[in-house]
């Protein structure tokens, strides 16, 4: 899907000042035999899955408000964490691309506990896309005067009540105090906003889903079967 000048408006809408984003990348000790499968760690721009010092590293650009990256979710996610991240020559890593409120909301909650928790968070809101874009639709003015205006907890609070977000989250564990204190984030909504301008303006991303691999662009890439060619032959080669 064509990318939009509304992620700066998502921008705006998080209400918080300029933050600077932190920086956690540590120093790791790579073992022997480890299970990449199963490692996954919060990067300064996303979730990366795998070997955090393997030789071939792949980004993926996705939005939640975004059709096409859904249905990657379904077809290519669990492709590449069963099939390419267990051999630990490929990490996999997801970065979002704000758009609008309701991606940001989203993006927030798949956030929420330890980041361990991130691809089942991810999963869930991601294979019940059909469900909540479809009171996205039919949602009233409203209800859409309610996501946009109003302080930062209200807006998003609103937008996880009207699409049913509280009942997804509620069922991978969260409570609803939880789940309000990772919509309250402020903090962390500027720094994702921030990190989509950036990655937009660094890599000239067209759309999402989007794929970088080894810092490059896969231009004309923007589905699993398109990406599995690329990744095939990067294996036969390495």
């Amino acid at each position: 899907m064509k990318m939009k000048t509304a992620v700066m408006g998502a921008f705006a809408l998080t209400g918080a000042g300029a933050l600077a984003l932190a920086a956690n990348a540590q120093d790791r000790m790579i073992l022997p035999g480890a299970n990449w499968a199963t490692m996954q760690d919060e990067t300064e721009g996303g979730h990366r899955f795998g070997n955090p010092e393997a030789k071939v590293k792949l980004v993926e650009f996705m939005s939640y408000t975004c059709s096409l990256c859904a249905t990657f979710a379904r077809q290519g996610d669990s492709a590449i964490r069963l099939a390419y991240v267990p051999t630990g020559r490929i990490s996999y890593e997801i970065r979002h691309l704000i758009r609008d409120p309701v991606d940001l909301t989203a993006a927030l909650l798949t956030h929420c506990g330890e980041p361990q928790k991130f691809a089942g968070n991810h999963e869930a809101i991601m294979y019940r896309y059909e469900d909540w874009m479809a009171k996205v639709q039919k949602s009233t003015q409203a209800q859409r005067s309610r996501w946009q205006f109003g302080s930062h907890s209200a807006r998003f609070q609103a937008i996880a009540s009207d699409l049913d977000f509280y009942d997804i989250m509620q069922g991978r564990g969260y409570t609803r105090s939880q789940i309000d204190a990772c919509l309250s984030d402020e903090a962390k909504a500027q720094a994702m906003a921030e990190q989509s301008a950036a990655d937009i303006a660094k890599y000239g991303l067209p759309g999402t889903p989007s794929f970088v691999l080894d810092g490059e662009l896969l231009e004309g890439t923007h589905n699993w079967p398109a990406l599995e060619k690329r990744l095939s032959s990067v294996v036969i080669a390495d």
